[in-house]
């Protein structure tokens, strides 16, 4: 097999068990918003907005490069930096799409409101779901189960599950669905720069190892010409700058959103486009005459200047 693909390194490869993935959620989505979604909200209410189709037709197309050909064969037989790009792809983009595109009544339709909310609950919580994503980036960073998932076809679609579950837990507490389960703006800010400090570790150890890291990237035959020092260091930096700088990103976002929404109106001298009710000329109730002024001039007691004090 090594030999045929020395020979056409980029051979057309099949994936009949992705495109049936794909189109398998495609049309449970479309099954549950237009056979289930009517019923399940309140009259006049939208099923699903725009904004949800748009965020799940980006998430099935990033899902469907990642996991198919030509990407995942290159990862799987040639570069490791292809590989870390894959995961990027389906943690860090397509998870975050993926519960944005979810309607809040679709994701009570399927967990219920009994034991599998609470499981959804707790697993949710940002120590729990933090954790759980971080300790699963390290294990998938160890050479024994990169090196098994390279030779072990199911293992390496099972990581892929294992990963984007918990990646959907992780960005639960950011942009999930359920309201309840979201920080603050400020958590959220604290809980995502936390999440770009742990992948620093293995990015830092890819990037200045020496040697091969992972056995069943160092082969003879070197795709465009990319030695495994480079393609181990180009993962590296794929996993600390792509990641850090997307959750960055979002982190700047959500501050400048939540704590400078009102900067511009609060510290703009000019006045604003209209004049208040009060002000209006012949607005009032009981109109101010001349006289009026006067009357009140002529009540008011001016001011006495102070008596002078003895000398002492």
């Amino acid at each position: 097999m090594f030999a045929q693909a020395v020979q056409h390194p980029l051979q057309f490869q099949w994936h009949p068990e992705v495109w049936l993935l794909v189109a398998f959620l495609t049309a449970a989505y479309i099954y549950m918003v237009r056979v289930i979604g009517p019923n399940a909200v309140p009259a006049g209410t939208p099923v699903v907005t725009r904004k949800q189709i748009a965020s799940f037709v980006a998430a099935m197309t990033m899902l469907f490069l990642a996991s198919n050909w030509p990407l995942h064969d290159i990862s799987e037989e040639f570069l490791y930096s292809a590989h870390m790009l894959q995961h990027m792809m389906l943690a860090y983009f397509m998870a975050p799409l993926v519960l944005i595109a979810t309607p809040e009544w679709l994701l009570r339709v399927l967990v219920g409101n009994g034991r599998g909310y609470r499981v959804l609950a707790f697993l949710c919580r940002p120590v729990v779901a933090g954790l759980s994503f971080n300790a699963v980036v390290i294990i998938t960073h160890v050479p024994v189960v990169v090196n098994e998932s390279v030779a072990n076809g199911p293992f390496h679609y099972g990581l892929h599950v294992l990963v984007v579950s918990l990646a959907l837990l992780m960005w639960m507490p950011v942009c999930g669905p359920f309201r309840e389960f979201h920080m603050q703006p400020l958590g959220k800010c604290i809980y995502l720069f936390l999440q770009s400090i742990v992948p620093t570790l293995p990015a830092a150890w890819l990037t200045f190892a020496d040697g091969a890291v992972y056995s069943s990237y160092d082969k003879p035959y070197r795709l465009w010409g990319i030695s495994i020092t480079t393609d181990q260091q180009l993962a590296g930096a794929i996993m600390k700058t792509g990641g850090s700088v997307f959750l960055w990103a979002i982190i700047i976002f959500i501050f400048f959103k939540r704590f400078a929404a009102n900067y511009k109106d609060e510290h703009d001298y000019r006045r604003g486009a209209s004049m208040p009710t009060a002000e209006i000329v012949g607005n009032d109730e009981v109109p101010l005459t001349t006289a009026d002024v006067e009357r009140e001039f002529a009540t008011t007691a001016s001011p006495q200047p102070p008596e002078p004090t003895a000398p002492t």
